[in-house]
């Protein structure tokens, strides 16, 4: 099928008719979801007050992500990924439903906010493998798949800017429930884009015995490789100690910076505004070249971000910090994800990508209930503080290990023509690896 209208050179995924229309579905989807997101930490933080039950509303929601999307990827191999993207949307928009309904009628209770949380969770652990693996049915062009990732994860911190304020202006003039409700709503443009799509693959079938090989051969390989140990590593470790500040801004909206649902919101665009500025330094890259490097820079900006922002008691200067960490946390897991997917074999990427998220998403229920129970004990700027500078911690030995990376790099980029003999990238190879830039969480 040829490509559709003409579109700049920045949007050329949009020529695809199925992709255009899952772009634009997901655009207002994600508005909502982010609205959602805002709304269940004021809500928790509303109901007890407490850092500790903040951590365990984050640890709540993602932690079914960590033991079940790894052995997920395998089965999302063989399976209609169409179906199972739409059917795991639909469960979503009846998860928001209900979270809604429950405020709403004023019969919300702090366990079963934590009940559909872990709901979440487990419907995020299909979707998300499902979702990213998805993509390349979308697009008939293999050439677009770059781009179409890369305007995935602009998309995604567009969103951002827009949901969390929104996000804070809803709950201070009608409350929570009314976020939850307007989330639900948002799902039916995503699922009619679903719907309307025209696609040729069908589902393939395989026994039991042939998905439990399929992940001991994906173990195998990632666990083998040094520089996809390399990469995972860092990715977890910055997801597990880089994660708790999401769950704990509540607590410096209402208390450091005495502000209120709208600060939240705020600091929390913040966040989003650096990371689409990451997106867009990444997606403009001509090359993969030198993005080890950049991988250094991001976890190093991140760490000094979080490490700032604990100290600060000024509005501004935190909004600022908070744009800094969104900005190094954008380019280090990006980064990250660009380099996996540029190195990995195209039979195991599918595997290696559960893997990826179940560091990126499967790390961050840890990192938040150790950030909520350390800064109940603690504080919460402390906490933050900590985390902070474990993350330039865990950058610098990055950076000490950087040598051994190239070192195991170097044979897979000649072999795939990026770095020939003499060194001279091909301009036609460089252009096809634009940055990968990707933001796993949320939904959409």
């Amino acid at each position: 099928m040829k490509p559709g209208p003409s579109f700049p050179f920045v949007f050329r995924a949009l020529r695809h008719r199925n992709y255009r229309l899952f772009f634009i579905g997901q655009g207002l989807s994600l508005i909502g979801t982010w609205i959602q997101q805002t709304g269940e930490v004021w809500l928790a933080y509303r109901l007890t007050h407490s850092a500790l039950a903040l951590g365990v509303v984050g640890f709540a929601s993602q932690i079914p992500t960590f033991f079940l999307s790894v052995f997920a990827g395998p089965w999302i191999d063989r399976a209609n990924k169409h179906r199972l993207v739409t059917i795991a949307q639909m469960l979503a928009m009846g998860q928001a439903f209900a979270l809604a309904a429950l405020v709403i009628s004023h019969h919300i209770t702090y366990h079963l906010l934590i009940l559909l949380a872990l709901i979440s969770g487990a419907i995020d652990a299909l979707e998300i493998p499902s979702r990213q693996s998805f993509v390349i049915d979308m697009v008939d062009d293999p050439a677009d798949l770059g781009n179409s990732i890369a305007l995935n994860s602009s998309l995604v911190n567009a969103a951002r800017l827009v949901g969390p304020a929104a996000a804070g202006l809803l709950i201070a003039v009608v409350g929570e429930g009314w976020c939850f409700f307007i989330n639900g709503v948002s799902y039916l443009a995503v699922i009619l884009s679903l719907l309307s799509m025209r696609l040729k693959t069908a589902s393939r079938q395989s026994s039991q015995a042939d998905l439990w090989r399929a992940f001991q051969e994906g173990f195998a390989y990632v666990s083998g490789s040094v520089p996809i140990v390399i990469l995972l590593s860092a990715l977890a470790v910055i997801s597990l100690f880089g994660s708790s500040y999401s769950v704990l801004i509540p607590i410096f909206a209402a208390q450091v910076l005495h502000g209120n649902s709208h600060t939240l919101g705020f600091l929390m665009s913040a966040s989003g505004l650096g990371a689409m500025t990451g997106a867009l330094f990444l997606a403009s890259r001509k090359t993969v070249l030198g993005i080890g490097r950049i991988i250094g820079t991001g976890m190093s900006l991140f760490g000094v971000g979080l490490a700032a922002f604990s100290c600060s008691r000024w509005f501004w200067l935190s909004w600022a910090m908070m744009l800094v960490a969104g900005l190094g946390m954008m380019i280090g897991t990006a980064s990250i994800n660009t380099m996996l997917q540029t190195i990995v074999e195209p039979d195991k990427r599918g595997r290696v990508m559960a893997f990826f998220t179940m560091a990126f998403i499967g790390m961050s229920p840890l990192g938040n209930f150790i950030g909520g129970a350390l800064a109940s004990r603690i504080g919460a700027p402390e906490t933050v503080r900590l985390a902070g500078m474990m993350c330039l911690a865990a950058a610098l030995v990055y950076i000490r290990n950087l040598p051994t990376l190239r070192a195991h790099i170097r044979p897979i980029y000649k072999e795939l023509g990026i770095l020939p003999a003499d060194r001279q990238v091909i301009p036609e190879v460089a252009a096809g690896l634009q940055a990968a830039s990707t933001t796993i969480k949320p939904r959409g």
